[in-house]
């Protein structure tokens, strides 16, 4: 990695991968079923921290979009290729996420596809495509950018956890019991 970033603006940038987390997000968007469910999710994060929490998203989001227009790939290296692998394998779990989305039922937590694995495997995905990123580029920043982005998911997901244990009680408590929140961590003590 370079410790000054490369700035260069060309087709065969970063920004043909980081097209996809922005497209998935959307059609996720459009197969949950139940709009209440997010809302009632988002309010499960106090007010004051949650604003500080989306500012703190949504500029490393717009700056990591920026910045991947001007960030060459490191083509035909090693890097590029373990970071495409990486970033191919995050696209597949948001994939069949999105296809688990469209399955369940609302009234009952997700406990099937990627499920099974990770208690986030939306998140876990994502994490995988944008490192994949950053390895395939061999830039700091862009990876310093992650790990900004990640903080607040991080604390999303505890939350999200928070709202279905208050919504699917001793059945989201089961499944965390036997399941960890990220896939190769411990299962929850709770």
């Amino acid at each position: 990695m370079l410790w000054i970033p490369e700035f260069e603006l060309g087709i065969w940038n970063a920004w043909i991968f980081i097209i996809w987390p922005i497209v998935i997000f959307f059609l996720g968007s459009s197969v949950v079923k139940e709009k209440l469910v997010l809302k009632n999710l988002s309010a499960s994060v106090p007010m004051k921290f949650e604003k500080i929490l989306n500012i703190q998203k949504a500029a490393s989001i717009i700056i990591g979009v920026i910045y991947s227009i001007f960030l060459p790939l490191q083509l035909n290296t090693v890097w590029f290729y373990i970071g495409l692998v990486m970033f191919l394998f995050g696209l597949v779990v948001q994939l069949t996420v999105l296809y688990t989305f469209r399955k369940a039922k609302p009234d009952r937590p997700f406990t099937t596809g990627p499920y099974r694995y990770s208690r986030h495997p939306l998140y876990l995905g994502l994490f995988l495509m944008i490192i994949g990123i950053s390895i395939m580029s061999l830039s700091w920043l862009f990876l310093l950018i992650v790990i900004i982005l990640a903080i607040p998911l991080l604390i999303a997901a505890q939350a999200e956890e928070r709202f279905c244990l208050k919504t699917y009680g001793k059945e989201y408590q089961e499944y965390m019991e036997r399941t960890p929140r990220w896939v190769g961590f411990p299962k929850s003590k709770k």
